[in-house]
């Protein structure tokens, strides 16, 4: 069986607020790193009510000092809202305090509206065009120091960081292929063009001296619960944050409902089954079935598994339960 690591996007349910979520999600990460989980990652979003972790590498310090062996990082971060010199300078900090731990997903989109894009960068030109430049010259802070070197990144000059693209379609697979970095897949939300992008980058993929071959790692939201009804009932909470978001409404997260298939119209349930297609949900057989057929169909080296339910406790009990359908078929394939 694959490796199995951990999306955070630090949410913010309904009756709570961003202190306790970010409370959360490092207890989450001590909670992953004892059930073995190889990743503990976290996401940049801006003007989303709901999701806590906007200061993504501030996010990361606070999880990884509660923390010893699970590798932190950020899936991702939103390149084009940042000068490539600050970034390196925070995920070299990171390395710094925490080293051979961390991880750097760099993704292309604003993670935002329009509105917040323009507060942060002011100007929206050249975005596209600038990122495999703005990739390249990041990853040359990290490299050791040169005598003449105008600009170094301190700390972040000789450190390692994992560096990953990130994407949702098969521009990123391109630039990963081209680059000979590892690939992480956006199917937990994005699912259409997966299997199509995963092709490219294999087929297109450059040895590298950060990569010898390539390494595609699928996200997956997974909702496992004691029976397949009660993880159907958590995962509500994620189809109703969808539809919220695309009514033009983002907030926190919901409370799960018991009878939410009867409130959406044909369209409704046609958009949540296209977005949310890659979506594990159910009792341990049933998660069981599903990460089996994910990996044999995808061929996955890792899958990273999210999960946006609204009560902390199942949360945690939920991973808890993925952790054990992997090792039991981790056993089985022994």
């Amino acid at each position: 069986m694959v490796p199995l690591s951990v999306l955070d996007l630090s949410p913010i349910p309904e009756g709570s607020d961003a202190g306790q979520a970010l409370r959360n999600s490092a207890d989450l990460a001590r909670h992953a790193e004892a059930l073995g989980y190889r990743r503990f990652w976290m996401a940049e979003h801006h003007n989303m009510p709901g999701i806590a972790s906007a200061a993504t590498a501030v996010a990361l310090a606070h999880v990884a000092t509660g923390t010893s062996r699970i590798r932190i990082g950020a899936g991702g971060i939103m390149l084009p809202n940042h000068a490539p010199l600050i970034v390196a300078e925070q995920f070299g900090t990171l390395a710094a305090l925490h080293p051979g731990r961390v991880d750097l997903g760099l993704g292309r989109a604003p993670g935002t509206d329009p509105l917040a894009a323009h507060a942060m960068r002011r100007n929206l030109a050249g975005e596209v065009e600038d990122f495999p430049r703005d990739v390249v010259e990041l990853m040359g802070y990290f490299r050791p120091a040169a005598p003449d070197q105008g600009v170094v990144a301190v700390p972040g000059a000789g450190l390692e960081v994992e560096v990953w693209i990130l994407g949702s379609s098969t521009y990123g697979a391109q630039l990963a292929a081209a680059l000979g970095l590892p690939y992480a897949f956006a199917s937990h939300f994005a699912p259409a063009q997966m299997a199509e992008a995963v092709a490219l980058y294999r087929a297109r993929f450059r040895p590298s001296e950060r990569l010898a071959a390539p390494y595609v790692m699928l996200g997956v939201n997974v909702f496992a619960a004691e029976t397949d009804a009660e993880a159907r009932y958590l995962f509500s909470s994620l189809q109703q944050a969808f539809l919220n978001l695309r009514r033009g409404r983002p907030g926190r997260l919901p409370p799960p409902v018991a009878d939410l298939d009867r409130q959406l119209d044909p369209r409704e349930r046609a958009m949540l089954d296209h977005s949310l297609a890659c979506s594990i949900i159910g009792g341990r057989e049933t998660v069981r079935r599903g990460l089996r057929d994910l990996v044999a169909r995808t061929g996955a080296d890792e899958l990273i598994a999210t999960a946006q339910i609204h009560d902390h406790a199942a949360r945690r009990r939920s991973f808890e339960i993925l952790a054990g359908v992997r090792a039991e078929l981790a056993a089985r394939a022994a």
